[in-house]
């Protein structure tokens, strides 16, 4: 779950980076004023504030979806400890086969 979480946190913080750096070049690019740019610049711009408020709405569904999996996870295990008990050391057993296979 931990990984989860990490790694939605890193792809996130990956597309935002890339939305502030495309940003900055917007506003470099209308400091130097070139007219040819000034006339897709707009649509960009627009572009990026949608591509921003996606990567937001998209970010807060994914925590909502790995809280909402921990916890059903976490009603599993209490209605069911001994065969959560049994299930993991089943899923411990065949890793370790697996693993030991190499």
């Amino acid at each position: 779950m931990n990984t989860f979480s990490n790694s939605t946190k890193s792809l996130s913080e990956s597309v935002r980076h890339m939305v502030d750096e495309a940003d900055q070049f917007l506003q470099v690019a209308a400091e130097s004023g070139d007219a040819k740019f000034d006339s897709v610049r707009g649509k960009f711009v627009d572009q990026v504030r949608r591509m921003r408020a996606n990567l937001d709405d998209l970010e807060s569904e994914t925590v909502h979806q790995a809280r909402r999996a921990a916890r059903k996870a976490d009603h599993a295990v209490h209605a069911h400890p001994y065969q959560a008990i049994g299930i993991a050391a089943a899923v411990g057993l065949l890793i370790g086969l697996l693993s030991s296979r190499r």
